[in-house]
């Protein structure tokens, strides 16, 4: 079964210094972190944010596209993990052909968030991710504010896109 979800935020996970968005249930009673890489993240927030750039970045080029060629982000599930590692599928349409594009939950996430078009997680993926020790509680997961984002972006240097400056 599916459960819809939203993105409650992003943060950092202090012993890795690495960053995990935070998916809750449209109903807040289930949640589940998924640690992701900085580009990603600073994808997430941005859109959270409504930060546009003066160039369109990779996930809002991709994006474009696939408005210029007339496909529509029909839904973002997170599908299953595996040995610790989530996956997901992007399902679109496209002059009423369906397809489906396995991606990784991180960009899933950014294009849906761009698309206005609704997350989904199998049930499956919350029973899995139980036995997985995230290093957090549920309980810790409601402390996730706006403030989280607006930590992450501020906390952004140009050291952390490499040679990529913006």
């Amino acid at each position: 079964m599916l459960i819809e979800m939203k993105v409650s935020g992003l943060t950092i996970d202090p012993i890795t210094n690495t960053p995990i968005v935070i998916l809750k249930s449209m109903q807040e009673n289930k949640a589940i972190p998924i640690w992701i890489g900085l580009f990603e993240a600073s994808a997430i927030a941005t859109e959270l944010e409504k930060i546009v750039f003066s160039r369109p970045m990779t996930h809002d080029l991709f994006s474009e596209c696939l408005k210029v060629l007339n496909v529509k982000i029909n839904r973002v599930v997170i599908a299953d993990i595996r040995n610790n590692t989530f996956y997901a599928n992007i399902y679109l349409s496209r002059e009423g052909q369906d397809l489906t594009i396995d991606a990784r939950p991180s960009d899933a996430i950014a294009l849906a968030l761009r698309a206005a078009a609704p997350i989904f997680v199998d049930d499956s993926v919350l029973e899995k991710s139980r036995s997985i020790d995230f290093g957090m509680k549920i309980g810790d997961l409601d402390k996730l504010k706006e403030d989280k984002i607006k930590e992450f972006l501020e906390n952004l240097s140009a050291e952390d896109f490499g040679k990529y400056k913006m």
